[in-house]
């Protein structure tokens, strides 16, 4: 599990991870920021398949097989994810974003019980 799945997965983590992808996490309403926190998911994991399609390139490549190769090699795939999906992507933020809208519309019309929602 990479760094950025663990974040994704804790509470909050969401939101920060959409920060560090350069979102703001103060989002002016809920659609935009459930649209970041999408566009965040889909950039996880655009990262993930790209670093698995970047750990067979070894000595090759621009960045050489030198002792920081990982770390560098691992910021620069993050980069590249992030710009993917800044250009559409693979489509998995629409999907995400509808579902996350159907969730809040769907916690939105639930019940009042006791002063909280079920």
């Amino acid at each position: 599990m990479t760094p950025e799945t663990a974040l994704l997965l804790t509470p909050g983590g969401a939101a920060s991870l959409a920060t560090r992808a350069g979102g703001r996490a103060d989002a002016a309403s809920p659609a935009a920021q459930a649209r970041r926190e999408a566009e965040a998911f889909e950039a996880v994991l655009v990262n993930t398949m790209l670093q698995h399609m970047f750990t067979g390139i070894g000595e090759e490549g621009p960045l050489g097989n030198s002792a920081g190769m990982g770390v560098w090699r691992s910021f620069l795939t993050e980069e590249y994810a992030k710009d993917f999906v800044k250009a559409g992507g693979i489509g998995l933020a629409d999907h995400v974003y509808q579902t996350l809208l159907a969730g809040q519309e769907a916690r939105a019309d639930a019940p009042v019980t006791e002063g909280r929602r079920l």
